[in-house]
């Protein structure tokens, strides 16, 4: 598969309905790797009636629904979704496919530090820090956008494939519509990229916001507010509030909007910055690692489960469609136990997390950033894919 900047170094005029089909290929997958890194910071927190974790949450139940769109529209252009075998490795600098490539991506607790992550990643362009707006690097949004267009510059073979959808009812599904999932159909009547174009701009204006100097998504998504906008009220400590003075929302006049209603910093278990080994060394050298080993691969597997039911909801039978969601969002109630009753109960032992520096020399200064090894510190949850990889032998 092609990465993201392999795509967007394709010249505007060659990117034909195979580009579209392979870049929204891309797209799933860069969707798909956001979930681990939120889901990590969000499964951190104690309690989940905090304002942090329901604003956590929406956003995760949101990037599930914009994988489910580029699922869609790859899907009703005659392209199969892969996503069984979807398995970002954490650490990172970047996203999959080389996107956002200043971006460094940890498995880890919640904190200013991964907010400021989750900020960058859903940053609109009229607030990206200026050191970032010349850089020609491919992002998101800027894939999202030469998606757009190639949809808008191949309107006749992209209405072709839309019918030979509509008429072979294949070879892969669409999902959605009473489960907040966009669908697209060809209808024969009128402009029939113009759906498709509209369910680019949702993704986008959810995540970065409607690119109206405010920070919303706009009418049609009911000017909720953006991905952004949540993680900065978490990151100021206070909701977002309109100045009374007519003030233009910049980088350096972003604070000013946020000084509403106060969002007190949560109780975070001190989870351990997941290592590119998944704890592997960490657990021959603990007692109790045998034990930790099988509840972490008991999360995993439950991960790969949803991974897999996601993937049979678009190419598995169409019979089973509903019935295998409601699999997947039970496995996604079971992740929450797993990971807050039996990986995080108890803190490791302290000559462990002294050990920590010699287990991991060059990981170390990386987990000491995200990780305070001052307080008790507790494993965290893997998010390993067990199609692709082996968690026993990691």
């Amino acid at each position: 598969m092609k990465t993201v900047k392999e795509h967007m170094a394709v010249k505007p005029e060659q990117r034909d309905l195979t580009w579209i089909k392979s870049a929204l290929q891309a797209a799933i997958e860069l969707e798909q790797s956001t979930l681990p890194l939120y889901l990590s910071s969000m499964l951190s927190l104690d309690v989940q009636n905090y304002t942090s974790y329901n604003l956590i949450r929406s956003v995760v139940m949101e990037e599930m629904a914009h994988m489910a769109i580029a699922c869609n529209l790859l899907t009703v252009i005659g392209g199969i979704p892969k996503i069984k075998d979807l398995d970002p490795p954490f650490p990172c600098k970047g996203l999959p496919g080389g996107a956002e490539p200043d971006v460094t991506a940890v498995l880890a607790c919640f904190s200013k530090r991964q907010l400021k992550t989750f900020m960058r990643i859903e940053t609109p362009a009229s607030l990206l820090d200026p050191k970032y707006t010349k850089e020609t690097y491919p992002t998101i949004g800027k894939l999202y956008g030469a998606i757009r267009q190639a949809f808008l510059d191949n309107k006749k073979e992209v209405t072709a494939a839309m019918s030979s959808y509509e008429k072979a009812k294949g070879p892969a599904y669409q999902v959605g519509d009473d489960i907040g999932f966009t669908r697209f159909k060809y209808t024969g009547k009128g402009d029939q990229v113009k759906q498709l174009v509209a369910g680019i701009d949702e993704i986008l204006e959810q995540g970065e916001g409607s690119g109206l100097e405010d920070l919303f998504a706009g009418a049609g998504s009911q000017d909720e507010s953006s991905h952004f906008m949540r993680f900065a009220e978490m990151w100021y400590g206070a909701g977002y509030a309109k100045p009374t003075k007519k003030i233009k929302l910049t980088p350096a006049t972003l604070p000013e909007f946020f000084k509403g209603v106060p969002i007190p910093f949560p109780e975070v278990k001190n989870t351990l910055m997941v290592p590119s080994d998944g704890y592997a060394a960490l657990l021959k050298k603990d007692p109790k690692g045998e034990k930790m080993l099988t509840k972490l691969v008991e999360f995993d597997n439950t991960y790969t489960g949803i991974m897999n039911d996601l993937d049979a909801m678009w190419n598995g039978l169409r019979t089973n469609q509903w019935p295998t969601f409601g699999d997947a969002v039970q496995k996604m109630s079971a992740m929450r136990v797993l990971a807050n009753v039996y990986i995080m109960k108890e803190p490791m032992e302290e000559s462990l997390v002294k050990q920590l520096p010699k287990l991991y020399p060059d990981e170390y200064k990386q987990m000491a950033a995200y990780t305070d090894m001052k307080r008790p510190v507790y494993y965290g949850p893997r998010f390993i894919n067990m199609n692709v990889r082996n968690a026993n032998t990691l």
